[in-house]
């Protein structure tokens, strides 16, 4: 008896095949799910006197969301002979799929991806619904794999090469007209309307024999001339290139798997597509990626809390404290996803800065065709503005976002008590500040909590939500919640200095200046960095976000884990010459010109004091070493003394906090990937120079049973 499909004919003789996985949200295309469908292709093969056939999804507004993860991630641990089995029975179903003796028309409401678009891409038509929550996409490049079911090979020959490789290197969606201009889709018309227009353009092919011609024709090559192919081949994989850095290897792959098929058969391509695919799935980066991804769904489901009694409380209107970059940037936040926001400043000036720098979030976003001018306005509908905190008065959330000094903060805690309602919830936008000795200011302890956004705030998608010793399960419940809702990533840290990411940050950045002052060039330690994966060196960073905010956090944090940590004369001495870093034109490198490219500053000798003579003989994997070993048992000690809940957490704070490459898949499955002997023995080497590089007990515990941060997932029976 079927379980996900479900067969009618109606008396019309067109067959309505309904995919419904029991029991999902979504529906998913597993090993049972297409041994299921391969033997109703297998059947209706036989069914030559039926008119035609539409497939559609029995969950409203989702149609296939791809392939099942769990068992591509499972993947990773198995041997190419059992990958190919899995490649070559999709191949062949879909080939099946094409080759129906009777025209197939494919009723997409709600997202179709991956696998599922592979699946219609198999099919002579398809009708999409106009909904806004209805788009097409093949995304696997995003993690780490491509189309391996036919799609390198379909989708030119239904589109053409050019939007084909749009869609497949960049795995980014189409929507419901778009899929109609590129010519992917037949047509869109509302989604009630789906079964009827199936019908008509059913009894259209069946009356024109236009699906006959039209497989035949999509059997055959592209036909690209040599110019053509030369020149869109050249310019696309440069610019892929450029993008990757290398570091990604899928979208590269792909690219050669639809050049190297377009033009030649379909069947010919398809093997084709067969051996790119074997390049790929089960490779460590394309499990780093699925991991990334499983850790970032697990985020968007968490609520924060581990009592599944405890719910968030409805946030209807938000005041922040504070117009500079950071206040202006979380009211925008709060403002462009529809949450009426007061912003309090000392005076009209500030303020009116503030709201400059909110339109030109937006307006940055206008000029790349991601909003609207009517975007703009509802946004500044939504702020408010003042120079006293009365108009907090009505705020079921206030945000304090002023100057990183907790004397200030408290001191406006105690002014805000008799400001705010009772119910209120306050949060600090601090990053190192703790938060259980600021609650002793705030009006009500179980009502205050860190929520620590990132800078540009419009840009970084984390938010860690700090929460102290007397922080109750609703209030943090109720931030986790907002900060979705403001269409962020929410992780919730319990209270330390740095919290996570700065924490985890500090001994990276520390060690970069002990590089430095031992006489190891900049630029060697920030090429270390950015080899390894980083988006800039730990140098760079530190100009970037200003030496002085490095300087203060920094000292906050080396006091704070004093054992391991080695003070740096550079840095303290370089923020008294005013030599804070981008903003004032010069800081271990200068600043000028258009753009402010860094350069080289013949200036900077002077502050380091270091002999350019004397070589320091490290190579760039024991800078690399130096870099990211002390990281990873920050990391870890972080884990020991349960600051998060698990591996993930730290992982994809990185990732999301500082820009951990995600083809690594965080600093601890990085750890897993080279092994944990080989860390300690790494380790070992550099024992020498302090506690910073002693393994942790968590660590050692889990080299010698031989155990990872992340299990191993179990290889399930191929298909």
């Amino acid at each position: 008896m079927s379980q996900a499909f479900h067969w009618e004919i109606r008396p019309d003789r067109i067959g309505v095949l309904t995919f419904d996985l029991p029991e999902k949200k979504v529906n998913t295309l597993g090993q049972k799910v297409l041994g299921e469908l391969a033997e109703l292709v297998a059947r209706l093969s036989k069914e030559a006197d039926l008119h035609g056939l539409l497939f559609r999804s029995g969950k409203p507004a989702q149609f296939i969301a791809g392939a099942d993860l769990n068992e591509l991630a499972a993947l990773a641990f198995a041997t190419k002979e059992q990958v190919g089995v899995g490649i070559g029975f999709g191949h062949k179903l879909f080939s099946a799929v094409s080759s129906l003796p009777f025209p197939t028309v494919a009723l997409i409401d709600g997202s179709c991806m991956g696998g599922g678009t592979e699946l219609v891409l198999a099919m002579d038509e398809r009708i999409v619904s106009k909904a806004s929550h209805t788009s097409i996409a093949l995304p696997e490049t995003k993690i780490g794999l491509l189309p391996g079911w036919g799609g390198t090979q379909r989708l030119p020959r239904l589109i053409g090469v050019s939007p084909s490789i749009d869609m497949i290197c960049s795995g980014e969606s189409v929507s419901p007209t778009k899929a109609v201009n590129l010519g992917l889709a037949f047509d869109a018309v509302p989604a009630e309307r789906l079964i009827d227009e199936g019908v008509r353009l059913i009894g259209y092919l069946q009356e024109s024999g236009d699906w006959k011609r039209n497989r035949e024709r999509r059997r055959q090559p592209v036909g690209l001339s040599d110019d053509q192919m030369n020149f869109t081949f050249a310019v696309t994989e440069g610019v892929i290139r450029g993008r990757t850095k290398g570091q990604y290897p899928a979208p590269l792959i792909a690219l050669k798997a639809i050049k190297e098929g377009c033009n030649r058969t379909l069947e010919e391509g398809l093997k084709i597509e067969q051996q790119a695919a074997l390049e790929l799935v089960g490779s460590p980066i394309s499990a780093n990626l699925i991991g990334v991804f499983f850790m970032q769904n697990r985020l968007s489901r968490d609520p924060g809390v581990t009592d599944p009694s405890i719910q968030p409380r409805p946030i209807k209107r938000v005041g922040v404290l504070g117009s500079g970059l950071m206040g202006a940037g979380i009211a925008t936040a709060h403002a462009r996803s529809g949450i009426p926001t007061a912003m309090v400043d000392v005076d009209e000036a500030r303020l009116q800065d503030g709201l400059n720098r909110a339109s030109e979030v937006v307006m940055s976003r206008i000029k790349i065709g991601h909003a609207t001018p009517d975007d703009l306005g509802r946004m500044l509908a939504m702020m408010n503005t003042s120079t006293t905190s009365q108009i907090f008065a009505d705020c079921d959330l206030v945000v304090e976002a002023v100057t990183e000094n907790e004397a200030v903060k408290t001191d406006v805690y105690r002014k805000l008590a008799g400001v705010l309602r009772d119910d209120a919830i306050l949060a600090s936008n601090t990053s190192t500040i703790s938060i259980t000795r600021m609650a002793e200011a705030a009006p009500h302890a179980d009502r205050f909590i860190g929520m620590h956004f990132f800078h540009p705030v419009d840009r970084m998608q984390l938010v860690e939500v700090i929460r102290g010793a007397k922080t109750s399960d609703e209030t943090v419940a109720t931030i986790v919640a907002l900060a979705k809702k403001i269409r962020k990533t929410p992780i919730v840290v319990n209270d330390c200095p740095g919290f996570l990411v700065n924490r985890v940050l500090f001994p990276y950045m520390n060690e970069a200046l002990i590089l430095l002052e031992e006489g190891v060039p900049m630029d060697d330690v920030d090429h270390a960095a950015t080899k390894f994966g980083m988006p800039m060196g730990p140098i760079a960073l530190q100009d970037l976000v200003g030496l002085d905010t490095s300087l203060y956090a920094g000292k906050v944090l080396s006091d704070a884990y004093a054992d391991r940590s080695v003070s740096s004369r550079v840095l303290a001495d370089l923020v008294k010459a005013g030599r804070l870093g981008k903003k004032t034109g010069a800081g271990f490198r200068q600043y000028t010109g258009k753009g402010s490219k860094p350069l080289n500053d013949p200036a900077f000798a002077a502050f380091l004091k270091a002999d350019p003579s004397v070589s320091h003989g490290l190579s760039q994997e024991e800078i690399t070493d130096r870099l990211f070993l002390p990281m990873l048992l920050e990391a870890t000690r972080v884990l020991e003394e349960g600051i998060v809940r698990e591996p993930a957490d730290v992982d994809m704070g990185l990732i999301l906090g500082i820009g951990f490459p995600p083809f690594l898949g965080g600093i601890l499955r990085w750890a897993d990937a080279v092994g944990l002997d080989q860390i300690t023995q790494r380790l070992a080497k550099y024992r020498s120079l302090g506690s910073r590089f002693e393994p942790t007990e968590s660590l050692l515990k889990l080299q010698s049973t031989g155990k990872t941060f992340y299990p191993q997932p179990k290889l399930t029976a191929t298909a």
